[in-house]
């Protein structure tokens, strides 16, 4: 499992590095590659602690983003999710090469804290929910139940609203106005995987509807 994670991560962001390099059209940019060190240095090290925490989940995470048991609606939306990732990475890389407006030394240090925030909040939830696949389904075969303590007891989809802040600190981080102002397409795609995931919850998992009705909001506190 260990091997795997190792293997995954640097395919992952070397494909990652690889996209903003080749769309900046040059190696000297700072931000990039601190955002590539330190994505593979913390997925690396919390990834082995989940491996050793809960080996099940880990085994899950490392599993295909698109699998048989997965909701057809949730295949398409991940796919397209997938897809706006790299291509939200080559535009912030354009704006390198082009010269567009960057955003202050000191915002993109602002930048990297909001991204560790996001990680935290990721992993927070990981460490709370042992059923949190990187897809959508019930996981029967391991006796999925509703989870209602830590970030669960805020929102519904803690692990949503720490991608926010992710997508958020990594835009700044690699000090881009337009990569933040494309948050907003990733908070519209998640908004509507969240209503994929509840209706596949709310039919399959025993109790979510009462855990609905006592934790309202799904992914920001007085919300929604």
């Amino acid at each position: 499992m260990i091997s795997r994670l190792v293997v995954q991560t640097f395919v992952w962001f070397g494909v990652m590095g690889a996209v903003l390099f080749l769309s900046a059209g040059t190696l000297h940019w700072t931000g990039a590659w601190v955002y590539i060190v330190v994505m593979v240095g913390l997925s690396l090290t919390m990834g082995v602690a989940l491996a050793r925490r809960d080996p099940g989940l880990m085994n899950e995470r490392l599993r295909p983003p698109i699998q048989k048991t997965q909701t057809a609606a949730d295949k398409i939306l991940l796919s397209i999710l997938l897809l706006g990732i790299f291509g939200w990475l080559a535009l912030m890389g354009f704006g390198v090469r082009f010269g567009w407006p960057a955003v202050p030394v000191w915002v993109q240090a602002v930048g990297a804290l909001v991204l560790l925030v996001g990680i935290w909040i990721c992993y927070l939830t990981m460490l709370e929910n042992s059923f949190a696949a990187p897809v959508v389904k019930i996981q029967k075969e391991r006796d999925q139940h509703v989870i209602t303590t830590g970030p669960y007891s805020y929102v519904r989809h803690p692990m949503y609203a720490g991608a926010i802040f992710y997508f958020a600190g990594t835009a700044l981080l690699l000090g881009s106005w337009w990569g933040l102002a494309s948050v907003l397409f990733f908070i519209v795609l998640l908004a509507i995987r969240i209503s994929i995931e509840e209706n596949t919850l709310r039919t399959g998992l025993r109790g979510y509807d009462d855990y609905a009705t006592n934790v309202r909001y799904r992914l920001i506190p007085l919300v929604w």
